[in-house]
């Protein structure tokens, strides 16, 4: 049996322009070491990888810190449009959507497309068409708004029409998400005007196999119709048994021209690189070359773990059976 492990991320980007209160810090922290128990108790009682990042996506879907499902970004014409993706590392069998309207969690509609379609990407109103055939929850598309995302949209707006920003904005009004407590005041640790918006898990299971999953609201700001890397296969996402699985966050754009999730994978298959000198050459070295920002979560067939990001922090964690969850949003 296998030593199984679960990583996931929230966002990659710069500090915050004030200094995040402890209070807010210790909400993101505990968001994430929540998000890891939980879903991570699944591979704890022998559950499979494929199931554990899709908890885990899921759960990062539904809590609003994090730019994906509800507390999702608005694009330019103040609606939200989300995207999934999710791979199977045993079968290499994957799945995604793209911008998804109503959807209440985009990872359970991508990891449908890969389970019970011939296909392996939908999008738009075929995506939504294809959820509803498979009984997955549906909302208003109010559900996935927040008052901190509409007020990063208008300033945005004020500021510079073309403008797209990286991530949402927690950092100026000093409100609170209502899942937590009202005492949590202040910036949030990451700038979320400059921050890279995608959450994502990968994860090892005790059955030696390797699954990965990724989900965003995109940038604010964003044209209608934009898809960035997370549901595309081998750029945002990408899980192998032979070698790794990885989640990405960052400048959409960069990472699609990088290829970067399967470039991780390939470099460990043909030229012998560990994790870890895979991951860290590609955020280190490959993307900076065209101006690529941001980071990953990967781990690999051995249960080797490896978080590297280009920019000043990232939300971050990973939790292996039986041990508590380690967090992190800084260097």
């Amino acid at each position: 049996m296998t030593d199984a492990v679960l990583a996931i991320h929230g966002g990659a980007g710069a500090m915050a322009r004030a200094e995040a209160s402890a209070e807010m810090r210790e909400a993101y922290e505990s968001a994430l070491a929540r998000i890891l128990q939980d879903a991570g108790r699944l591979l704890e009682q022998g559950g499979s990888a494929l199931d554990a990042v899709t908890e885990a996506v899921r759960l990062l879907e539904e809590c609003p810190l994090f730019n994906a499902g509800h507390g999702a970004v608005f694009t330019s014409a103040a609606t939200h449009e989300l995207d999934a993706s999710i791979m199977d590392g045993s079968t290499l069998q994957a799945g995604a959507v793209a911008n998804l309207r109503t959807v209440r969690n985009p990872v359970l509609a991508a990891r449908a497309v890969m389970e019970r379609s011939q296909h392996v990407m939908f999008v738009g109103e075929g995506a939504e068409a294809f959820a509803r055939q498979q009984g997955l929850e549906c909302v208003d598309p109010s559900f996935f708004s927040t008052p901190l995302r509409r007020e990063q949209l208008e300033r945005v707006q004020r500021t510079d029409a073309q403008q797209t920003t990286l991530d949402h904005d927690a950092a100026s009004s000093g409100a609170v998400p209502l899942s937590f407590p009202r005492t949590t005041q202040g910036a949030a640790p990451l700038d979320e005007d400059r921050k890279l918006g995608t959450v994502g898990a990968v994860a090892l299971d005790a059955h030696g196999n390797l699954a990965a999953a990724t989900s965003t609201g995109g940038m604010t700001n964003k044209q209608p119709g934009r898809v960035g890397d997370a549901p595309i296969i081998g750029a945002g996402c990408y899980a192998d048994n032979g070698t790794c699985a990885i989640s990405t966050t960052g400048s959409g754009e960069m990472f699609i021209r990088m290829v970067v999730a399967h470039d991780i994978a390939a470099r460990m298959r043909y030229a012998g690189a560990s994790l870890d000198e895979a991951a860290q050459h590609v955020v280190h070295e490959q993307l900076p070359r065209i101006d690529g920002r941001g980071g990953l979560v990967a781990v690999d067939a051995h249960g080797n773990v490896s978080m590297p990001f280009n920019t000043e922090g990232m939300y971050r964690g990973f939790i292996r059976a039986g041990q508590p969850p380690v967090v992190a949003i800084y260097k």
